[in-house]
């Protein structure tokens, strides 16, 4: 039904075409704070050491089973639009951070809960966002007055600690300390520090992670190198090189092809045999360029000819073709070799060195291993895996220790985890309301509130009472106990720095303003019109006119 505004003479008039829809007001509000709280519903269950898992199946009936929030939104594909913004944080949370994704949507969903209870009490939404952006930014301050700074590159125990919380989550938690350990050295592997007093910089782009199906996740290992999933591309060549010397290629190993039409006259046999010989002996010549060079593996980005296979196959030097150009940057990083454009550019000086080159079979697939580099800033984690299920998931979890380690380095300070922050921050919060006046002091009431979920819901999926939880961590966190959080493997309260949990603040920091922005912009909400799709190019049903002439013209 097309939405009519009544005119001065009350005269009907066409605002919006045909097929729209509007909700104001409070049903607007209510729809929207309803969407928002049943994804944050979705993911609750999901958080923490005792969280259940969701098993997701496609249309075309891919199964992917996984606790982390920011894939579980992304694979249930939300139709409703206030929903949809809870799924983009969610996302923006992963990009950013890498960990926190189901965090942040519970707290945002918390946070939209809380604020609902406000609005039926009359408390307009514009004093209740900005007592929530007030208050995050006073969450914000106490977080880093007691986050505990380390030597990010020094102190590889808390990078341990703080990889290993992240994986405690997760399906691979019994692997945890091992496989916390391969993405530790891994990220010191590829960080950089231009000074020593400089923070660190690191490139997660650095650390390639490939997977395979196949035993399990103890086999998973950290190569100082490159794993290439291509295969040798020549029978006759050698499948294995020690102290390779390897030339990195963007150019193709064959004869050019002209960018205009051109046609060749060849009159009799020996003009043929010529205009081969002539083809030949240009890849031959290609190919002595690189054996000049004394170069044993060749790894090339683009095509290599038969003949020049032929040549490089005889010369005893191992060669992969048509190599991704994010593997070449990073072989380029592992290896010390220089990727050259042109051939006639190649000198031993561009050439980068392993200990070892060598084609493998994985499982069904041979792959190329480039390993035993000197001082890569560039190096892989093959990780394996029971099935394909476990392998995936098993990725999703490296991703995130990967991602937190970085965090960590770029800004390293650390904070407890299971759930003692934010019931610390909440703490300090309500002692800090007083200080506020009139309805915004609610708001931040109500925002010490919502954080306090974190901890409720760690508890409620541990089986602890939440009631019984809320007040006893409450009583505990006020007499000064600041690191008091939930030990959900124990069902208890107790000092979580003791046991080794450590989250960085970076992520922290992350959740709460994340949460925040996405509470606000929702709550601000009080239209929503939506305008459908029309058919056929814009005509109105009928193929006519509209009613009443054009677009209304008449009544006006």
């Amino acid at each position: 039904m097309s939405i009519q505004q009544g005119s001065a003479g009350g005269v009907p008039v066409l605002i919006l075409k045909e097929g729209s829809t509007q909700t104001k007001g409070r049903d607007a509000q209510k729809n929207n704070i309803t969407a928002a709280k049943l994804i944050a519903e979705i993911v609750r269950s999901s958080l923490g050491p005792r969280g259940m898992d969701k098993m997701l199946v496609d249309s075309l009936g891919d199964v992917t089973i996984t606790n982390d929030g920011a894939t579980i939104l992304k694979e249930i594909d939300v139709q409703h639009p206030a929903a949809k913004m809870m799924v983009e944080i969610s996302k923006a949370t992963d990009n950013e951070v890498g960990d926190g994704t189901t965090s942040v949507v519970i707290l945002a969903g918390a946070l939209i809960e809380k604020a609902e209870d406000l609005i039926t009490k009359d408390v307009h939404p514009t004093i209740i966002v900005d007592g929530y952006r007030k208050s995050a930014q006073k969450a914000i301050e106490i977080l880093n007055k007691i986050a505990q700074k380390i030597d990010g590159g020094n102190e590889k125990n808390e990078l341990l600690k703080i990889a290993k919380t992240s994986m405690q989550t997760k399906l691979v938690s019994k692997e945890a300390a091992e496989l916390a350990g391969l993405v530790v050295n891994a990220v010191l592997q590829v960080s950089d520090k231009s000074k020593p007093d400089s923070k660190y910089k690191v490139d997660i782009d650095d650390v390639k992670v490939e997977k395979k199906a196949g035993g399990s996740l103890r086999d998973t290992t950290l190569i100082q190198g490159i794993v290439l999933d291509k295969e040798v591309v020549h029978g006759g060549m050698p499948k294995r090189i020690n102290q390779a010397k390897i030339a990195l290629l963007n150019c193709a190993l064959e004869i050019e092809k002209t960018e205009f039409d051109a046609k060749i006259n060849i009159s009799s046999p020996d003009q043929m045999k010529m205009f081969l010989e002539e083809e030949n002996r240009i890849l031959k010549d290609m190919v002595d360029k690189i054996k000049n060079t004394s170069a044993n593996v060749v790894i090339c980005q683009k095509g290599i000819d038969d003949i020049a296979q032929h040549y490089l196959a005889k010369s005893g030097i191992l060669t992969v073709r048509r190599v991704k150009e994010s593997d070449m940057t990073r072989l380029a990083r592992a290896t010390g070799a220089r990727v050259v454009n042109n051939i006639t550019d190649l000198v031993s000086g561009d050439l980068g060195n392993a200990d070892l080159v060598e084609e493998r079979k994985v499982e069904t697939d041979k792959w190329v291993f480039i390993e035993g580099c000197k001082h890569p800033k560039s190096v892989t984690i093959l990780i394996r895996g029971g099935s394909q299920r476990v392998v995936d998931e098993a990725e999703r979890s490296i991703h995130d220790a990967i991602m937190v380690t970085k965090d960590v380095l770029e800004k390293p300070f650390i904070v407890a985890g299971g759930g003692s922050p934010e019931a610390y921050v909440a703490g300090k919060l309500r002692e800090w309301t007083s200080t506020l006046s009139g309805r915004e002091q609610l708001a931040a009431e109500k925002f010490a509130d919502a954080l306090e979920v974190i901890p409720i819901t760690l508890a409620e999926n541990a089986g602890m009472d939440p009631i019984d939880t809320t007040t006893d961590l409450r009583a505990k966190q006020s007499k000064g106990s600041k690191w008091m959080g939930i030990d959900v493997k124990t069902g208890k309260i107790a000092d979580i720095s003791k046991l080794d949990i450590f989250e960085p603040v970076s992520v922290k920091e992350q959740i709460i303003k994340s949460a925040t922005e996405v509470a606000s912009m929702i709550l601000r909400i009080d239209d929503v019109i939506a305008s459908t799709k029309s058919s056929g190019g814009g005509m109105p049903p009928g193929g006519g006119m509209p009613p009443g002439g054009m677009g209304g013209m008449g009544e006006m």
